[in-house]
């Protein structure tokens, strides 16, 4: 088993590939105008096994395709589709966010939690950009600075790990410089890290190397999360999950 496929197995258990709660999902979709009675379509991208897709679903008139490059996330995610008697709303697709075969113009919503991370952010908003109709939305969540200032060690890391991280304000100018208009800004709270990924997280851990016989892979998969978790814990201050919501203009 490679690294990638090791990473799927661990994370397709989760009901959350990344920090977040259906308030904040909600909270975000109540910035998005639609007329009223009028059916809106969302491109959900990299949705992992669809906590927010469900959500989404079951608070908007219309439907959703949802998008992931792994298919055991959207094995996932169909079970519990069917299980809810929401499949008639939402369709899968399994293709590369880099690389989506999705018509011009066919959006209302371009929707991604934590998963613009993946290709960047400057180039996901310029990507996604003509899947949209004109004056439709964009809505993403993205790891942010909270402040300006910040500890050399955090720094360093996320530096090394996603170089693109940036503060609220500068994200918000590259979304004006793409052909956006932003419309809201607000930063998830500590309780969708904690509560809602890093707890539930570890409570997989043990099955997880029970289930891979303890192997030096698996090990060290374990180790890697918690290395994440104890900086996150250290430095929470500094850096959370910003949600951005913008308009094609």
């Amino acid at each position: 088993m490679t690294d990638i496929e090791l990473l799927i197995d661990f994370h397709k258990e989760a009901d959350r590939q990344g920090p977040g709660s259906s308030e904040e999902t909600l909270k975000a979709l109540r910035f998005i105008q639609s007329k009223k009675n009028k059916p809106i379509k969302i491109a959900d991208i990299g949705c992992g096994t669809g906590a927010q897709t469900i959500t989404l679903a079951e608070n908007i008139e219309g439907e959703i395709t949802a998008v992931d490059l792994f298919p055991e996330f959207l094995e996932k995610l169909e079970a519990k589709l069917k299980e809810l008697e929401l499949d008639h709303k939402i369709k899968t697709l399994k293709a590369d966010m880099a690389n989506l075969p999705l018509q011009e113009n066919e959006f209302d919503v371009i929707w991604s939690e934590g998963a613009i991370y993946f290709m960047g952010f400057e180039e996901g908003i310029k990507q996604w950009k003509k899947f949209l109709k004109p004056g439709g939305y964009l809505a993403v969540s993205e790891i942010t600075w909270l402040t300006e200032s910040k500890p050399k060690e955090i720094e360093d890391h996320w530096n090394k790990e996603y170089p693109e991280i940036d503060t609220a304000s500068n994200k918000i100018k590259q979304l004006e410089k793409d052909g956006y208009s932003p419309l809201a800004y607000f930063a998830i709270p500590e309780s969708c890290w904690i509560e809602n990924y890093y707890q539930p997280m570890q409570a997989r851990f043990n099955a997880f190397l029970d289930k891979h016989n303890h192997s030096e892979m698996a090990k060290n998969l374990v180790e890697m999360e918690k290395a994440e978790i104890r900086m996150y814990k250290k430095y929470k201050k500094y850096i959370s999950c910003g949600f951005y919501i913008a308009k094609k203009v």
